[in-house]
């Protein structure tokens, strides 16, 4: 018995030719990103990684130790004080904004949009972001003029207004600086997550509002049960950015303090720089950055999975 072959589906015999050739072409796009990826991210994070397994001065060959920096960091004191440290500017860089932001971007809003127009609530807005786009190096050597023990604003006018006795000397005093580090963080921080918050309320159905409004809820329940809710995912991207910011911070800890008085302000990142260049203990320094790396990556994933899993449940 002679059994007739079928003839296989037009799509079986299509060729994928064109499809191939249009993936092919967004591809040579992704050259130029790729290899400046490689170029100034990977291959310096391979060598920074190769370095912390040695002993170097900077100067000469690298000596070969294994982990033994490694095993150095996880008994030294000083790098889990600064470590310490970097969770304090992790508050006042993500978690004090981002609650703050919040809170102001909801009023903005929900309040001031409403009952004074869009046009004010953009003015405000953009004063309170200003902070953010000034670079620290300017913003930094203000506010050491303001902190300044002698004649700094802040001091002077505490005396003016009969508090002289408050008078500090905010970023000298061992007991204060970290502190005071952070508040100034805090204004420095803000404007991000109200921008990115008052975006992300643009996409709320307005309905909500009014429903709950004609229910008789108050401010402070349709904040919590209708905005916070809604901008979850932009919370998750908050918190990551910032929290990635604050774990990388060096500018700001060596613009206002250098890291003192003493060790009160020294953050990692400025630590893993003083042994870079100041102790030239090179192999040491990388190994610092690596831990921060590994930390930030982990971070990161674990940032990316939770908001993930808001837009899904906002979807």
């Amino acid at each position: 018995m002679t059994q007739t072959l079928s003839a296989p589906p037009a799509e079986a015999t299509r060729r994928p030719g064109p499809r191939r050739r249009r993936e092919l072409t967004y591809a040579v796009y992704l050259i130029p990103s790729g290899a400046l990826f490689v170029a100034v991210i990977l291959v310096p994070l391979v060598m920074n990684i190769g370095i912390s397994l040695t002993t170097w001065d900077g100067i000469g060959s690298p000596r070969w130790t294994g982990v033994a920096n490694y095993t150095k960091l996880l008994s030294d004191g000083d790098f889990w004080a600064s470590f310490g440290h970097n969770v304090a500017l992790v508050i006042a860089m993500a978690i004090i904004p981002a609650a703050i932001g919040l809170v102001l971007a909801a009023a903005l809003f929900d309040v001031i949009g409403r009952r004074f127009g869009p046009r004010t609530a953009s003015v405000l807005r953009a004063c309170i972001y200003v902070p953010q786009v000034l670079p620290f190096a300017v913003a930094g050597i203000v506010w050491a003029w303001i902190l300044a023990p002698e004649d700094g604003a802040l001091n002077e006018t505490l005396r003016a207004i009969g508090l002289g006795s408050l008078r500090e000397d905010w970023l000298g005093n061992p007991k204060l600086a970290l502190y005071t580090v952070m508040g100034v963080m805090v204004w420095v921080q803000i404007g991000f997550p109200l921008i990115v918050f008052m975006a992300g309320l643009q996409r709320v159905d307005p309905s909500l509002y009014e429903a709950a409004e004609i229910d008789g809820a108050s401010w402070w329940r349709r904040f919590w049960y209708i905005t916070i809710p809604q901008i979850r995912p932009e919370l998750y991207v908050v918190l990551l950015i910032c929290t990635v910011a604050a774990i990388k911070s060096f500018d700001k800890v060596y613009i206002l303090t250098g890291g003192g008085p003493g060790n009160a302000t020294r953050v990692p990142a400025f630590y893993s720089w003083q042994n870079f260049f100041e102790k030239t203990q090179v192999g040491y320094g990388a190994a610092i950055a690596t831990v921060l790396t590994l930390i930030t990556v982990v971070l990161t994933v674990v940032f990316l999975r939770r908001q993930a899993r808001a837009e899904e449940a906002n979807a």
